[in-house]
């Protein structure tokens, strides 16, 4: 297999979200337990990951815009890493509900601030013919790092008994050395573009790339957008499989055979992506989270969870990578950070109803409906995205 794509921007960014990942899913699967046992409820988790996710939201588009104008992509980088490196630990200072609520805020603005003009420069460093096996390998060591950072949080619960606070703490050093390579990146003076306009970014300009956007964009835009409507946070998955009799440990272990399943097959599902098509590769991947989210619903036996979480990271392997690799071939190149900020700005926006929604439906109703409801909707999207034919004919994009 050849490695000969990977140029010293790709290979950085892949080593800064190594490290962010190591850091990030140490506390991921710690941070519902540790919030329940603050007294925070799982209406109540919900609510602040849904208010979270709607300023990364907002923040996703507004950099994005940003740094197209500017067409400068490595301050956004260390701003936003630095941030969320900063924030995570200090969850733990105060143990109530506004103090993590605001450090949740923190951690979404920092991941808002550094994702589209990451996402631009990995675009920027690829054709439209690799661009799958870029945002593959990108995607691969980014999840190789959350695959190692719930085993390092096991692995420090079980043999030293650590806190959930001392796992808040620990994280802290993953986080600093992504943002110490994140200096590293190396911006070609050729792309740096001296705006005659560097004025900050005015709110009516948040969703103007809407209004002259292509159709092809606005349809995949969407379609999806209709999914994640649907489509809880990860967190809600594991309260679910803990309200199945799991215990703590055995919750955390689920999280790392998903992130081990979504690092292996990321890339490869790339790869997959540039030969048979984006399009076809990410409805696949919809099919696979119906299939998920159904069965946990109705199974609760330790095997059987084990298998869903390997096809939940099916899932995310076959559309992470490839939803960005096919709105950036989609879209000008002057526009890429533009166009996936407004993407991730509508997909952050449906977390705050998808959260809120699921979360009020477990506690009026039962634990299992917000699931078959999310499972029943990915299945739909996943048939009506693989008939779409969009109007662009070039291979990857079918």
């Amino acid at each position: 297999m050849r490695f000969s794509f990977i140029t010293r921007n790709i290979l950085f960014l892949s080593i800064i979200s190594f490290f962010t990942d190591v850091a990030s899913e140490m506390l991921y699967p710690v941070i519902p337990l540790y919030l329940s046992t603050i007294g925070i409820s799982v209406t109540g988790i919900g609510f602040i990951e849904g208010v979270a996710e709607t300023l990364s939201a907002l923040s996703k588009t507004y950099f994005g815009i940003w740094s197209d104008k500017l067409q400068q992509r490595k301050l956004f980088i260390i701003l936003g890493y630095g941030l969320s490196g900063l924030s995570k630990p200090l969850m733990i200072v105060f143990p109530n509900y506004l103090w993590t609520l605001l450090m949740r805020m923190l951690d979404r603005l920092g991941k808002g601030i550094r994702t589209a003009p990451r996402d631009a420069l990995l675009s920027d460093e690829s054709s439209a013919q690799n661009k799958g096996k870029v945002f593959g390998f990108h995607r691969s060591m980014d999840t190789l790092g959350a695959a190692i950072g719930p085993l390092l949080t096991l692995f420090f619960l079980l043999v030293y008994r650590f806190s959930y606070q001392s796992i808040f703490l620990v994280s802290f050093i993953p986080g600093i050395l992504a943002v110490l390579f994140s200096f590293l990146i190396n911006e070609k003076k050729e792309q740096l573009i001296i705006s005659q306009n560097k004025k900050f970014v005015q709110l009516k300009e948040l969703f103007s790339y809407w209004s002259r956007s292509n159709s092809d964009y606005k349809w995949i835009t969407a379609i999806l957008i209709l999914f994640y409507v649907f489509n809880s946070s990860d967190m809600l998955l594991l309260l679910k499989a803990r309200s199945n009799g799991i215990d703590d440990y055995r919750v955390i272990i689920l999280y790392i055979v998903y992130n081990i399943s979504y690092a292996l097959l990321a890339f490869p599902f790339g790869m997959i992506g540039d030969k048979l098509g984006l399009k076809n590769t990410i409805a696949s991947g919809l099919f696979f989270f119906g299939v998920v989210y159904c069965g946990i619903a109705f199974f609760d036996s330790w095997n059987a969870l084990i298998v869903l979480f390997i096809l939940y990271g099916v899932y995310s392997a076959a559309i992470e990578g490839n939803i960005k690799a096919l709105l950036s071939n989609v879209v000008d190149k002057k526009d890429t950070a533009s166009a996936i900020g407004l993407f991730t700005t509508f997909q952050s926006f449906t977390f705050l109803i998808s959260n809120s929604l699921a979360g009020w439906i477990w506690d009026t109703f039962n634990s299992s409906l917000p699931f078959i409801m999310s499972g029943i909707v990915a299945i739909i999207v996943s048939i009506v995205l693989f008939f779409k034919k969009l109007s662009f004919n070039q291979h990857n994009l079918l």
